[in-house]
């Protein structure tokens, strides 16, 4: 399945939709600002830091998959990045299992070191690097990497780019946090105990370097599995992503046929609530802070919320 950038006909998208678009950037009300998770209270499982992450997303998610019944068997995460979704369903005992799926072979030379045996070796690896600009430099300039090394070599990227962000031509952090430069984002055991972590569940969990839909597909008749869907945005992916070109539509069909529950989240854009409505799905605005601490509302996508939709937090706030 080749993935495509996807072309809209904007008079015959409003003509159709049953509500009027949103502005790409929405202010948030004082009382929604309350309901904004704060991710320093969400444990960090993740080796990588992403501008796309999702750990804002955490409570949310938990409180969607204590709402099934019964318990999901196994998450299916088809763009997974950084995987905290599915990290933390396993972690919470919340799914027996999770396949998470990315096409960037960089960021799979991390999930493959993990799961595959060299989670041990990669943590040494970790807590031995030297960060300096000389070692940073060698290290990212070095082609002909065993697994692991390049698996090094990309955690460095990652903690070493601005914003995190690795897409070709992502520049790397030059004063950083207090004027740490390099170090600002380096905390070699902090890292270290999460590989290890995520090397000790590796029997609960299954990575696939390829497609997302076609994962989906292949998997789609699963009643017993959720799909928690977060492809690259249509508005910040092309700047974010090495791999973001993503047929949207195409998701949105792929995710109608699927016979387990999906969650899917995305910008609050006017072409991602056509397609919702356009394939039966409800749409949810939630409030949420990005790691410059601006203040949006995203969009969560599902088949209902009336597990959101309780006055419990955090989804009390969360708007149609």
């Amino acid at each position: 399945m080749r993935a495509t950038h996807v072309l809209f006909d904007w008079d015959e998208v409003q003509q159709t939709m049953s509500v009027a678009p949103p502005s790409r950037r929405s202010r948030i009300p004082s009382e929604a600002r309350k309901a904004i998770v704060n991710v320093a209270t969400v444990p960090l499982r993740s080796p990588f830091r992403y501008p796309g992450g999702k750990t804002w997303l955490v409570p949310y998610v938990r409180q969607w998959l204590r709402s099934k019944q019964p318990r999901p068997t196994l998450m299916i995460e088809p763009f997974a990045g950084g995987g905290i979704v599915s990290l933390t369903a396993v972690f919470d005992d919340l799914v027996d299992s999770a396949l998470l799926v990315e096409l960037d072979e960089t960021v799979a030379s991390v999930w493959e070191a993990m799961l595959n045996g060299h989670g041990a070796e990669l943590s040494e690896q970790i807590l031995a690097f030297d960060m300096c600009q000389a070692s940073v430099r060698a290290l990212l300039e070095a082609t002909d990497l065993t697994t692991t090394e390049r698996a090094l070599q990309t955690i460095v990227r990652n903690r070493v780019s601005r914003g995190g962000i690795m897409a070709p031509g992502a520049g790397l952090v030059k004063n950083g946090e207090n004027g740490r430069g390099l170090r600002s984002r380096w905390y070699p055991a902090t890292l270290a105990k999460r590989v290890r972590d995520i090397a000790a569940i590796r029997h609960r969990l299954r990575f696939v370097c390829g497609d997302g839909m076609l994962v989906m597909a292949e998997q789609g008749s699963q009643s017993d599995a959720v799909f928690f869907v977060d492809p690259p945005y249509t508005i910040a992916g092309r700047r974010l992503y090495a791999h973001n070109s993503v047929d949207h539509a195409g998701l949105f069909r792929l995710a109608a046929t699927l016979a387990g529950d999906v969650l899917m989240t995305y910008d609050d854009a006017p072409e991602i609530r056509y397609l919702a409505e356009r394939h039966g799905f409800q749409v949810r605005r939630v409030p949420m802070k990005t790691t410059h601490h601006d203040e949006k509302f995203e969009l969560l996508i599902g088949r209902e919320f009336g597990w959101l939709d309780s006055p419990e937090r955090p989804g009390s706030a969360a708007t149609a």
